[in-house]
């Protein structure tokens, strides 16, 4: 098969003949039909994830169809098509796991980091990584809800917010236009906060009920025009721009950043006191979750805005995304 792989941290992309992996007796082994470029990637490409070894194909929004399935596979079958997320693995048996918190596992293995990814033809995933695809939806739009979308949609559904609230998103990229999907289908009033006007109109045909413009007003005191912001999803990864919308939550507010920042973000707490305002970390998603996402995905006609590119040319992709060139995610086709 082919495959593209990171030979040493920090080295360049090699397109590379490999043997098509061996299939364990608790995996499937998956054709792969499309794998999302996501910033995570970062983490294999300059070997800043501690443990990786090499050499490494990364990729974890992946969506492809079952090939093969190990000795001891129950519910799975060649021909389903199924997704691999971030999320590749837990243990069962560490403290999270024991509590059914398998995404805090002590010994998580993420797909593209610990384990081979996407960039190629094919990859083995153990079943409990294993996401079910809608057959209503494609493969290239599948891949990027496996990580930009479970982890918008999920932060979402995990946060206070009650149907009606205002919910505001910042940063109208990879994962903040999918995040003004969701809220808009979940029947939230959605505010997509970005610089300038460029994003205006595409933000509006996202699903947007309002617009701030925050170079030429402060998000936040627009934001209390509002009534303050229920939960505010960042994904600008800009420490100024996350310290500047937290005074723009309601009561019991709460800020859930994806993007990681540039630096340090600092909050005064006076404004986590006032109004009981929190800010919340949040990961991703197991398989399951993941499932959810394209469900709701599917019901709902939410897809992700995305550029492709043939496998060969992942450096490229890689690039492209990296100096926040892509509108707004770009995936590879083997």
């Amino acid at each position: 098969m082919r495959a593209v792989q990171i030979p040493e941290p920090g080295g360049e992309f090699e397109v590379v003949d490999r043997a098509i992996p061996e299939v364990g007796p608790t995996e499937v082994r998956v054709e792969v039909d499309a794998c999302g470029v996501c910033h995570s990637d970062s983490y294999t490409k300059e070997g800043s994830w501690e443990g990786i070894q090499y050499p490494r194909v990364p990729g974890h929004e992946i969506a492809g169809r079952i090939d093969a399935v190990g000795a001891d596979v129950e519910n799975w079958s060649e021909g389903q098509r199924v997704g691999v997320g971030w999320h590749g693995d837990h243990c069962f048996t560490c403290e999270p796991c024991r509590r059914g918190e398998f995404i805090d596992c002590d010994h998580e293995r993420v797909t593209g980091i610990d384990m081979d990814g996407g960039y190629a033809e094919y990859v083995t995933a153990p079943t409990h990584a294993l996401a079910r695809i809608p057959g209503e939806l494609d493969a290239i739009d599948a891949a990027p809800l496996l990580c930009a979308g479970v982890s918008t949609f999920n932060a979402l559904r995990k946060s206070n917010v009650q149907p009606g609230d205002v919910v505001a998103v910042q940063g109208i990229g990879g994962l903040g236009h999918l995040g003004l999907q969701y809220a808009a289908a979940a029947g939230f009033e959605t505010v997509a906060i970005s610089r300038g006007t460029e994003k205006r109109d595409v933000a509006f045909e996202l699903g947007a009920d309002h617009y701030i413009d925050s170079t030429v007003t402060d998000p936040a005191e627009e934001l209390m025009h509002l009534g303050g912001a229920s939960v505010l999803i960042a994904t600008a990864p800009h420490s100024e721009a996350i310290e500047s919308v937290v005074s723009g939550l309601a009561i019991h507010g709460q800020l859930i950043p994806l993007g990681v920042p540039d630096g340090d973000v600092g909050v005064d707490v006076i404004d986590l006191i006032e109004n009981q305002r929190s800010i919340k970390g949040h990961s991703s998603g197991t398989a399951r979750e993941s499932q959810d996402a394209l469900e709701f995905s599917s019901l709902r006609d939410i897809t992700p805005m995305v550029e492709t590119f043939p496998l060969e040319d992942a450096a490229a992709a890689y690039d492209h995304m990296m100096r926040n060139e892509a509108r707004f995610r770009a995936v590879l086709v083997p």
